[in-house]
């Protein structure tokens, strides 16, 4: 995924003027300075009109691309109990994972696209893909149609408008950079909130399909919004296309660390969100209820996507990101698995608990590629190959769940116990990316 930003080395490229916060102490740590050729590059204005109408419309952006991926848990639940009612719970897993692994895997070419032709081809394009895609999924009564439509054709709109909305908003914020981040993200929390819960109450009046084509027609005019007022900061500047640029970032201790950690705790965080609505109705719960728990988890999660993403630009992104991520563990291992049987209260405290802390992934996970990559022009690149790693873990995490739940006759510990066991190794492999960068003392980073 490209984005047209200004590091952290930027802070060099001015002095500070006479009562600014120029401390180290009150600095990020910075990356190598930028050389001769770049010093004529202004330091983002973090805010103003054009930069909060960047937000405006990648939050537009993210409504109808990561939240549509955050609330896939519900479309799981529909297809195993209609549509695809003959397969197996690991068969089934393979719809959400295809539409998340094709989504990221996609991110590298986009991010290319985006550095040689700027926001809007990839708006205007993935506009087409997105909707699309999910008018034909509303169409879709076969396992390969639905695949087809949902996994491929409107995850490769989804990635692409993604794409953009990341890459613009990045260019416009440096000292406040996490932050709008986290705002932008939390329209991925507020879409997840609200989608289960228009699909859960339209079904029944309209029909499946007609609810899937009013969240396609929702998504068109929010994404027209995008398109008319998303913009990046800097001219895109072409370059050639050269395959090792992907891998060469992955030669860093740090960078690999951190990219493995995020594909751990993605792998861990996606299986809450694809099987809570059936663990739920497994546990007891009426049909009804336990649909909203994905609305609950996403709702809580707007906060966490704003709060930490404040707190990263003040006390470390990577700190904020290294809490979260362990707290999300927690929660897996110590509220899902023990939670009482038929325990309406502990799904509901579980779903508010995990939606918190696992909502800093989607708005931090730029900001710390960001922090680490020195050059201007290797940004998208490097995000890039960031989520070209996360989408191994997307891939692979769900079906592996759907065979634990297969494996335990229908129950959901082991599936509990993966879960658990992946966001605890993602976390671990992100606190040591951040000491290879600054050692085990504490300073803000």
């Amino acid at each position: 995924m490209a984005v047209d930003t200004d590091t952290d080395a930027e802070k060099h490229l001015k002095p500070p003027s006479a009562g600014s916060p120029s401390s180290s102490s009150d600095q990020l740590p910075p990356g190598p300075e930028l050389g001769p050729a770049t010093t004529a590059v202004s330091p983002p204005p973090d805010g103003g009109f054009r930069a909060w109408c960047a937000v405006l419309g990648a939050w537009c952006c993210l409504f109808c691309s990561f939240g549509w991926i955050n609330c896939i848990g519900i479309f799981e639940a529909q297809y195993q109990q209609n549509q695809l009612s003959a397969y197996p719970p690991g068969v089934v897993a393979w719809i959400p994972s295809i539409e998340v692994f094709v989504m990221y895997l996609t991110m590298p070419v986009h991010g290319k696209l985006y550095d040689n032709y700027g926001p809007k081809p990839l708006l205007y394009a993935g506009t087409l893909f997105h909707v699309f895609g999910l008018m034909m999924a509303s169409l879709s009564t076969e396992y390969y149609q639905i695949l087809l439509s949902q996994s491929i054709c409107s995850a490769i709109g989804a990635a692409a408008v993604f794409s953009a909305a990341m890459g613009a908003v990045g260019g416009w914020f440096l000292h406040r950079r996490a932050l709008a981040l986290g705002i932008v993200a939390s329209g991925s929390s507020l879409s997840a909130c609200i989608l289960p819960i228009m699909v859960t109450r339209l079904g029944p009046l309209v029909g499946f399909a007609w609810a899937l084509r009013i969240c396609a027609f929702m998504f068109l005019f929010l994404l027209i919004i995008a398109c008319l007022v998303l913009e990046s900061r800097h001219p895109p500047k072409p370059t050639p296309w050269e395959l090792m640029a992907f891998f060469r970032p992955l030669g860093e201790k740090a960078f690999l660390l951190n990219a493995v950690g995020l594909a751990f705790f993605s792998g861990g965080m996606f299986v809450p969100f694809n099987f809570l609505v059936l663990e739920a109705q497994y546990r007891g719960m009426g049909s009804d209820l336990a649909n909203y728990q994905i609305a609950i988890l996403n709702g809580v999660s707007i906060f966490g996507r704003i709060i930490p993403g404040w707190l990263g630009d003040k006390v470390g992104r990577f700190n904020v990101m290294i809490v979260t991520t362990a707290l999300s563990a927690v929660a897996v291992l110590a509220l899902w698995i023990p939670a009482p049987t038929n325990s309406t209260a502990a799904t509901v405290v579980f779903a508010s608990v995990f939606g918190f802390t696992s909502g800093t992934f989607v708005g931090m996970t730029p900001a710390l590629v960001l922090q680490m990559s020195p050059e201007v022009r290797e940004m998208g690149i490097r995000l890039g190959t960031t989520f070209g790693v996360i989408s191994i873990a997307a891939l692979t995490s769900n079906p592996i769940a759907g065979g634990l739940v297969s494996r335990d006759d229908g129950g959901y510990l082991y599936l509990k116990i993966f879960a658990g066991l992946a966001l605890g190794v993602g976390s671990a492999l992100i606190l040591l990316s951040r000491c290879v960068q600054a050692g085990w003392n504490w300073k803000r980073i």
